[in-house]
């Protein structure tokens, strides 16, 4: 029998790479995002291809309900589930004096709040049948500050506790939990996310590293799922930027000085 997968913001970016790479290996794959029309699209076009297969749900991870619907409804159906991967995700770009409550609650309701949902689902599943592994997507803002993206970095640390809580929790249990914290990757995320009193565009090509794509994104996670790693780090420049805040806070500070002096000054001809 094939391993069968939830995969959450699956339409597009990360979540639509991990379902190819899925489906191209043989799994059953079940994609859910808010975008209706597009992950049933997306889902078609990965069956296609084979040899697994793929089917598109929309879903809105933030509602509870609808995600242990999800859940029952898929292990009722194939009587198992392999993966969680919990990658839907949200960000606004802005520095916290110019960010209203909406803005937190945005990015907190699906960047943590789902991520909470989606492992309160599936946890008792994998619990019952001794096996499973959660993933869960958060960021190399997970590990390190990221300034003009405070509620991002707030969510992604927060998801980073909660994995790696979970997964000593888990390991005699039979359940794996893997939280995964790359650097940049080119996905829509950069395009769909607000800024605030800032140019967009101006603001994307400000960014430090240059962005890996989603597909190399995706096989570096299931690669690092595969050995069951606790924390999976990419590329190697979020590596080292986490090691040296480990070791120093003061050693890592210049380069996050050095963005938000960029920031401000996108802001400032905005503002003017």
């Amino acid at each position: 029998m094939p391993n069968i997968c939830i995969i959450t913001g699956g339409a597009a970016g990360i979540g639509h790479a991990l379902a190819k790479a899925c489906v191209t290996r043989g799994d059953a794959v079940i994609m859910v995002d808010i975008d209706e029309l597009n992950v049933k699209k997306m889902a078609e076009s990965l069956t296609e291809l084979g040899p697994g297969v793929a089917r598109g749900v929309q879903l809105d991870v933030t509602c509870a309900a609808d995600v242990e619907g999800i859940v029952k409804e898929v292990v009722a159906e194939y009587g198992k589930l392999d993966y969680f991967f919990n990658n839907a995700g949200v960000a606004v770009s802005g520095e916290v004096r110019d960010l209203n409550l909406e803005h937190w609650k945005k990015v907190l309701d699906v960047n943590l709040v789902g991520v909470i949902n989606g492992c309160h689902a599936v946890y008792p599943v994998m619990v019952a049948q001794r096996s499973g592994h959660i993933i869960n997507i958060a960021s190399l803002a997970g590990l390190i500050p990221f300034v003009t993206n405070a509620p991002y970095s707030a969510s992604k640390h927060a998801v980073v506790g909660l994995s790696n809580t979970l997964r000593l929790e888990g390991e005699t249990l039979g359940v794996r939990v893997s939280v995964v914290c790359p650097g940049f990757v080119k996905t829509d995320i950069y395009d769909s996310s607000d800024a605030i009193n800032v140019n967009k565009d101006k603001l994307n090509e400000s960014i430090p590293f240059t962005a890996i794509s989603a597909d190399i994104a995706a096989l570096k996670i299931l690669n690092g799922v595969k050995k069951n790693q606790g924390v999976i780090i990419f590329p190697f420049y979020a590596k080292l930027l986490w090691w040296v805040n480990r070791l120093s806070s003061r050693l890592a500070a210049p380069l996050a000085r050095k963005m938000i002096a960029d920031f401000r000054k996108l802001r400032d001809k905005e503002m003017r």
